[in-house]
């Protein structure tokens, strides 16, 4: 089975958009009430079985049931009848945020961390349209249960033989976008190494340096808005909460976010599909960006967006039927490509020169191509022996600065 979600802009108008607004904040107090008889039920159990808390007591017969999904789904249409705004939401809309909240709860157990909170007014900024009987998409409307037609920018078509499954509208600023789940039955193999191979080591001095000397040198896209967003948050903290000048200042927060958001993922874009037009094998270290944004460069770390960047690099490399593999990160930057001897460097050192071999090279090339070369040991099997792989030590561009 293979899966799309695509993302289009729709345009709602006043009624609508004030309509989604309401089925938002609707399905976040039933999220919340929810989650309130799960916390209940949990209280209930926790204090000892000979005497009770000084401070408060949860009294709930022993022998009550877990609030379990399939309860809650079923107290819908009784919770209907004793606060009938919860029938303006589809039906089917308000079961999926039970639903979402059990997939949280599912989580929680499985991890042991990460207790499901509660959701503070404007947190839910998306509704899910989970089934259709026809398709709801055409070239210039798209079309909801009780919404009727949103007209969309349909800037890509839905691909012949794919079904709509589901529709989430999502709320991003003033902005609303409608990601839509496409589905056809077909199975496609993962792509099998072949081709020419290309390393790619990412860093903060240098966004990502190739095995083939290709160097792009950082955007920095928060670093540039910083001044002009902490100049907005802090008009927005002297207004007052809730008010019309708070909610006009908060959008332009809100917008210039998401202009950062935007810029930053079409730069991966284009960077994933750069690396795939200059080689078939793409290899990448394999780190853990969580733990190094914690550090004292969290701030550049997040910045520059690493981790999305690699999953990003990873789809288009299996949209394009490239090969794409993550390596031991260890020691690549302290081992020459040439020999492999040992070639200790601290930060402040950005060339490579070997004093065994006499390799000179850009630091994060040499990684790059420590990169390259452990890649290709991962995938070297009986099969490919007696293959030559050719490298572009000698090609044009090689060296040259991508900016």
């Amino acid at each position: 089975m293979l899966t799309f979600n695509y993302r289009y802009r729709i345009y709602p108008d006043a009624t609508q958009e004030q309509r989604l607004i309401e089925w938002m904040e609707i399905c976040r107090r039933a999220y919340n009430y929810a989650l309130g008889e799960i916390k209940d039920w949990c209280n209930s159990r926790k204090c000892l079985i000979d005497r009770c808390s000084l401070e408060k007591e949860y009294i709930i017969p022993a022998d009550t049931k877990f609030p379990s999904e399939v309860q809650q789904l079923n107290n819908l249409p009784k919770a209907k009848k004793e606060f009938p705004k919860l029938k303006e939401v589809p039906s089917q809309v308000l079961q999926q945020t039970i639903k979402q909240l059990h997939k949280g709860w599912d989580y929680f157990k499985s991890r042991g961390f990460g207790f499901p909170r509660f959701k503070k007014f404007g947190q839910l900024k998306s509704l899910l349209f989970p089934q259709f009987k026809e398709n709801p998409v055409t070239d210039l409307h798209i079309k909801l249960p009780k919404l009727g037609a949103i007209p969309i920018n349909l800037h890509r078509p839905i691909p012949y033989g794919f079904t709509v499954k589901q529709v989430r509208i999502i709320r991003k600023a003033d902005r609303w976008y409608a990601s839509i789940n496409i589905q056809c039955d077909v199975s496609i193999p993962d792509p099998k190494p072949h081709g020419y191979p290309i390393g790619v080591d990412v860093g903060l001095d240098k966004f990502l340096a190739t095995s083939d000397g290709v160097v792009v040198e950082p955007p920095k896209f928060f670093k540039k808005l910083q001044s002009k967003l902490k100049l907005l948050q802090h008009r927005l903290s002297r207004k007052t909460k809730r008010s019309k000048n708070y909610e006009k200042q908060r959008l332009k927060v809100a917008r210039l976010h998401h202009q950062i958001d935007n810029t930053r993922k079409d730069f991966h874009f284009k960077q994933a599909h750069a690396l795939c037009d200059a080689g078939d094998m793409v290899f990448m270290e394999d780190l853990d960006y969580r733990i190094t944004a914690k550090g004292f460069l969290g701030k550049q770390m997040l910045d520059s967006g690493f981790g999305q960047f690699r999953t990003i690099t990873q789809y288009i490399c299996w949209k394009r039927g490239k090969f794409f593999a993550v390596v031991d990160a260890r020691g690549t930057s302290q081992e020459c490509p040439e020999c492999k001897g040992e070639v200790k460097k601290d930060l402040s050192i950005r060339i490579h020169d070997c004093p065994h071999c006499g390799y000179k090279t850009d630091r994060d090339v040499a990684s790059g191509q420590v990169i390259r070369n452990r890649g290709i040991e991962l995938i070297s099997t009986a099969g490919l022996a007696g293959k030559e792989t050719a490298y572009a030590a000698d090609l044009p561009g090689v060296g040259e600065s991508q900016n």
